[in-house]
């Protein structure tokens, strides 16, 4: 009996290929998901200054909305740490050159903790039927807040806002502050987000579409808008304002070994522009400027350095703002002060920086963090001030800001309800040389001047210097590590934005609209995988996620 040979399979042509598994899908979607999430985070460091690229803070937001479309909280908290550390890790680059690699790694990783715990916020009301996109914003901004704040003053740094001084939507600021600037900008680019989503999910139909391209259309349209309510209030007579950037024998933490050089360098400075004044050559001006840490001799202990000055005072005529380190009477703090001096008389007035820098200006629990870092005892033993930040000089009131404080939104409004009619922004940036700390301190104060409706002048030891219009349009800067000064005519004001009026109430709705929704989201949650019947329901992709 003869066997029959096995014939060969021929492959159906209409046959489907082999399926692939669920496990390998799920793993490619967790990685394009990671990469996602990291890139998004990229994107939004690469919307802040220096670069003029603030509309990648929209496609940032976007990514952000499709990686957490139906996560999990754990899932979410993941997500949003990436996220986060793709911000913050390269933002904050500037911290290593002053504490290294690990104390920049710790404080990125830090900052990225809280905004990933509002990462998991957004996913939860996400799910929610009506304007999800806009509580998720709110969401956001209820962690910007907190981080804002906690631990030790917080860290206001980095905050989306400050990414978009030269972008269409800074008029927002005027209305609503930095945290309306942040929420619109936030809003816009998860609005985009959801628009890619309901496409990819195939909900094509112009009625699922129409909700999130309108509001990313408003969202986007709204900065325009805001720039049509103007201030109210009287605006005053034109004053000059010089500032005096006498740049710093070398870059780093040592420049301060050279403390009296940096001293004669701003003195120099001061006389070079009193020269070219006496010669025509700039307009004279009504005060003048010095950095943060012109004067880190405390001349009102040491006479040589009050000499320095006055000589200085003498030469420009006008009453100097100068930025001096002072020895408490306990013998052991210090204060970070700004002096208006005089010439011939010396200090006739100080303002003392209100908010001083953790790790820098003074150490935190310096026993325990000297642990992990021998930096630990290059932080100083400076203490708050007390005040409003306003000083009068030349019958001109002038709200004093010193470097980070302007970071801060209480410090800067408490300057205003002073009745500061110009700001003045010394600073002291060569301790972290060539990097992008500096650029990023003037995108802030870019966004202060839009907010109050004033003019900013930024003097720093070491650059970059600038006049800053009510606007935000920078009009004048100086190079980096390069001595020079500014002359900048502006007109006082003595305006009010709405934003200067409500103050802290903006952020305060949209941070207590987020908590509220997030608290009503997991009630929901909860009650949907309790009910009969209904399984775990409540914890599976948000699906169809309702109209905006």
């Amino acid at each position: 009996m003869a066997v029959p040979t096995a014939q060969p399979r021929v492959p159906d042509p209409a046959a489907k290929p082999p399926a692939v598994p669920a496990r390998a899908r799920s793993v490619v979607t967790a990685l394009l998901r990671i990469v996602a999430a990291t890139g998004g985070g990229v994107l939004l460091y690469l919307a802040f200054p220096p670069r003029p690229t603030w509309f990648l803070a929209i496609p940032a937001f976007a990514l952000l909305r499709l990686v957490l479309d139906g996560r999990r909280p754990r899932a979410a908290f993941g997500y949003g740490f990436l996220f986060s550390m793709g911000v913050f890790v390269p933002l904050l680059h500037w911290v290593s050159t002053l504490v290294q690699t690990l104390p920049w790694i710790a404080l990125a990783v830090f900052e990225s903790l809280f905004m990933a715990v509002a990462a998991v916020g957004m996913a939860l009301v996400a799910r929610v039927r009506f304007t999800p996109v806009v509580l998720m914003a709110c969401v956001w901004i209820a962690g910007e807040a907190v981080r804002s704040r906690v631990p030790f003053g917080g860290m206001p740094w980095g905050r989306v806002g400050f990414s978009q001084p030269d972008g269409p939507l800074v008029p927002l600021a005027a209305i609503g502050g930095e945290p309306l600037l942040s929420f619109i900008t936030v809003l816009a680019g998860l609005a985009l987000g959801e628009l890619v989503r309901r496409a990819l999910a195939g909900q094509r139909q112009p009625r699922s579409l129409g909700g999130p391209a309108l509001l990313t259309a408003a969202a986007v349209a709204s900065g325009p808008l805001a720039g049509l309510v103007p201030p109210t209030g009287p605006v005053g007579p034109t004053v000059t304002i010089a500032a005096i950037q006498g740049n710093v024998p070398r870059l780093g933490l040592d420049f301060n070994a050279q403390r009296r050089a940096v001293l004669d360098n701003h003195v120099r400075q001061t006389e070079a522009l009193a020269a070219d004044v006496a010669a025509g050559k700039v307009p004279e001006p009504d005060i003048v400027i010095w950095p943060e840490n012109s004067s880190d001799i405390d001349p009102l202990l040491n006479a040589d350095a009050a000499a320095q000055i006055d000589r200085a005072a003498r030469a420009i005529g006008v009453p100097i703002l100068v930025g001096a380190v002072l020895r408490n009477p306990d013998g052991v703090t210090t204060s970070n002060s700004a002096l208006v001096w005089e010439a011939g008389v010396g200090v006739v007035e100080r303002n003392d920086k209100r908010r001083i820098q953790p790790f820098g200006e003074y150490m935190p629990w310096r026993e325990f963090f000297r642990l992990f870092s021998p930096y630990v005892d290059r932080a100083g033993y400076f203490v708050p001030g007390t005040g409003t930040g306003r000083v009068t000089m030349a019958g001109i009131a002038v709200g004093v800001a010193i470097c980070w404080e302007v970071a801060f939104d209480d410090a800067v409004q408490d300057e205003i309800d002073a009745g500061a009619q110009v700001f003045a922004v010394p600073s002291n940036n060569a301790t972290f040389g060539l990097s992008e700390m500096t650029y990023q301190q003037l995108a802030i104060s870019q966004v202060r001047s839009v907010e109050h409706d004033r003019t900013s002048i930024i003097a720093t030891t070491s650059g970059v210097s600038a006049t800053i219009d009510p606007d935000g349009t920078v009009t004048q800067a100086t190079g980096q590590f390069e001595a020079g000064y500014l002359v900048h005519e502006t007109v006082l004001r003595d305006t009010t934005t709405l934003a200067s009026r409500l103050r802290g109430v903006p952020e305060w709705t949209l941070a207590a609209l987020g908590v509220l929704a997030v608290g009503a989201a997991l009630w929901t949650g909860r009650a949907r995988r309790t009910a009969p019947g209904e399984g775990d329901a409540g914890t599976a992709g948000n699906g169809k996620t309702g109209a905006e």
